[in-house]
């Protein structure tokens, strides 16, 4: 069994992320962890916020870990809201506030083209590896559906005519820019169990 702790407190994410890990692998959130802490994501790009977190819970812990960091990105807004997107609408993390402000500023533009993307930094013994995964897909003109969390209602992948907020979990690990990450993530620690990690 390979045991890692998953440093975040999105319940959501891990509830993903467990899902789309294969057997053999067990994660433990910082909530199962004892961990209250809250990691700040002062940087400015998503691979530099998923180091961060994982870094401090490295060292924090000693144990192996690691972390992710997500962002929408839309081609009509140059990227935003990018690694700005859990907090895209007044600083705080609001699910429907950041979509709203989403919607209103594509409002009028053509191009509503976007991604998903997520960047996994893992620290196992004490290196760290990244991993990306990403979605490619549209805005929807309203939120579609109560399902997934963030931007989930408003963003159809291709290949789909639903939202991710109309999809099961099952549904939607069929398309994951996350489950994407997660399966990269997978391949590099069977790799290193079959080193004798």
């Amino acid at each position: 069994m390979i045991e890692l702790i998953f440093a975040t407190n999105n319940d959501n994410k891990v509830r993903e992320i467990r899902q789309a890990l294969p057997e053999g692998f067990s994660i433990i959130s910082l909530q199962e962890a004892g961990i209250l802490k809250d990691i700040p994501e002062p940087h400015p790009t998503l691979e530099a916020n998923a180091t961060e977190k994982s870094t401090v819970i490295y060292e924090l812990t000693g144990k192996n870990c690691f972390s992710e960091d997500s962002g929408l990105e839309t081609a009509a807004l140059n990227g935003a809201p990018g690694v700005r997107s859990a907090r895209f609408a007044d600083g705080e993390p609001q699910y429907a506030s950041n979509t709203d402000k989403l919607l209103a500023l594509l409002n009028g533009k053509e191009d509503r083209s976007a991604r998903f993307k997520t960047v996994i930094s893992l620290i196992i013994n004490g290196e760290e590896a990244l991993f990306e995964g990403t979605c490619e897909g549209t805005i929807a003109r309203e939120p579609l559906g109560t399902g997934g969390f963030g931007y989930d209602p408003v963003f159809i992948p291709d290949g789909s005519t639903k939202t991710f907020g109309q999809m099961s979990l099952e549904e939607k690990q069929e398309f994951s820019h996350r489950k994407k990450a997660v399966k990269k993530l997978v391949v590099y620690l069977t790799n290193l169990a079959g080193k004798k990690m």
